[in-house]
């Protein structure tokens, strides 16, 4: 018989360490929560901004600018310093048997017991029941497969992600002529990336008609590096053998066919989270966000299992999904104090087109307000004034005029209105109209 692997206890885990979860951790230990574990992939703590090294991390949540490994490191020693147990290169694999989320059920309104992780690291195989679960596992890029961009599988097509490590962390040569995918604030920080690398970038090419940041961020990088920006076309076919030769772009406005030459592709931006261990513990999804659906409390369909971060509502800041991991921490904290879980499934959020998604995605009958007390939002297209109508069944209860909304630019609604929902009524709609 094969012996069990080794358990432990501890009142909350959490995955993932990068901004969400250890700003979460480090805020449960301030509010008292006697052990705290935080398990993470990585060989080292601090998620994302690791390899980030421009400036921009640390305004809304430590209010000073830091580049992303000073910024990393600092959350990384305030998790020490507050206790919390970091466990990097350990992965969460899954659920154990008759502990799953959705095993265990949601109408209980009394809790008892723990919901119990599977764990691999170098150490082995191991198990950990927590009394709570947060799961902060962020997001990532959509890579060329995921994008179905069709041609040869040279060396040469990366993520910014991947860029970043290999130029910053690994210091390997990427190539001397590079296209990148996207034209969204990550785009132009790979722009910044392979310059950095010695690499020219000889286009950023987007399906939209215009880029998705803002003018100073395209000044600091693409403008100043006289980079060009192919707006309304798409790659329709890489080239090469060994390594990446050129790529074939169409035009979509005339369907004209160009080639240009590179040895390198960075795909960036399209982000998707990484919902694969809340997909396999069977909490409810949300279709528009792709990530756990959730209320104001960032409690998932699930007793003891929350969800904050960039798994959330991809992609935020990382100064912003701190500011969710603090706040995730004191619904975490009511929950171990009072053993509770909503009887009543909250009222859902629905979009209507071009809205793509709303996050939290659903409003719970004590009306708890989400993360800085507002509603992240995005569009699908780009749109000239508009009005943002939030209603429920015929009554209105919030609107707000807006001059330009620019898909992938963070938006966001106030939620002062959620006191009016009905927690008996129909669900709320996030609609947008042509401003008069």
């Amino acid at each position: 018989m094969t012996p069990s692997p080794p358990h432990e206890n501890t009142d909350v885990l959490v995955v993932g360490a990068g901004p969400t979860g250890l700003a979460a951790a480090i805020e449960l230990r301030r509010l008292g929560i006697a052990r705290v574990v935080v398990a993470d992939r990585e060989q080292q703590a601090g998620g994302v901004p690791r390899h980030c090294y421009h400036i921009g991390f640390g305004l809304r949540d430590m209010h000073r600018l830091l580049t992303g490994p000073r910024y990393a490191q600092r959350y990384v020693r305030l998790a020490e310093q507050a206790g919390v147990e970091v466990h990097t290169s350990t992965t969460v694999t899954g659920w154990l048997p008759d502990t799953t989320p959705a095993a265990r059920g949601v109408s209980e309104p009394a809790v008892r017991g723990s919901v119990s992780l599977a764990l691999t690291s170098p150490r082995g195989l191991s198990a950990v029941h927590a009394r709570a679960v947060i799961l902060a596992t962020g997001c990532r890029e959509r890579p060329r497969t995921a994008r179905l961009v069709p041609g040869d599988r040279p060396l040469g097509i990366l993520t910014t992600g991947a860029l970043q490590q290999l130029v910053y962390i690994q210091h390997q040569c990427i190539g001397r002529r590079a296209v990148v995918v996207g034209a969204e604030h990550v785009s132009f920080s790979a722009v910044l990336t392979l310059a950095h690398a010695g690499a020219e970038t000889v286009a950023m090419i987007t399906e939209h008609p215009r880029h998705q940041t803002y003018t100073p961020y395209r000044w600091l990088s693409a403008t100043r590096l006289r980079v060009p920006i192919l707006t309304s076309h798409r790659i329709t076919n890489i080239i090469g053998r060994r390594r990446v030769e050129a790529v074939e772009v169409t035009d979509l406005a005339t369907g004209a066919v160009r080639q240009l030459p590179c040895d390198a592709v960075v795909f960036t931006g399209d982000w998707i989270p990484d919902h694969e261990l809340a997909r396999r513990g069977g909490l409810m999804m949300d279709p528009a966000t792709r990530g756990p659906c959730i209320d104001g409390a960032l409690r998932t369909s699930a007793p003891g299992v929350f969800a904050a971060g960039n798994l959330v509502h991809a992609a935020e800041t990382a100064d912003i999904a701190a500011l969710s991991g603090r706040h995730v921490a004191h619904a975490v904290q009511a929950f171990l104090e009072s053993d509770r879980w909503p009887e009543r499934a909250p009222v859902p959020i629905l979009c209507a087109p071009p809205v793509q998604w709303v996050a939290p995605s659903a409003i719970d009958g004590d009306a708890h307000r989400p993360p800085q007390n507002r509603f992240a939002w995005r569009v699908s297209e780009f749109c000239g004034p508009a009005e943002l109508i939030v209603r429920q069944g015929g009554r209105r209860l919030w609107r707000r005029r807006y001059r330009r909304l620019v898909p992938t630019l963070p938006l966001h609604a106030p939620a002062e209105w959620i006191g009016q929902v009905d927690a008996n009524g129909e669900p709320v709609t996030f609609e947008l109209y042509p401003a008069a």
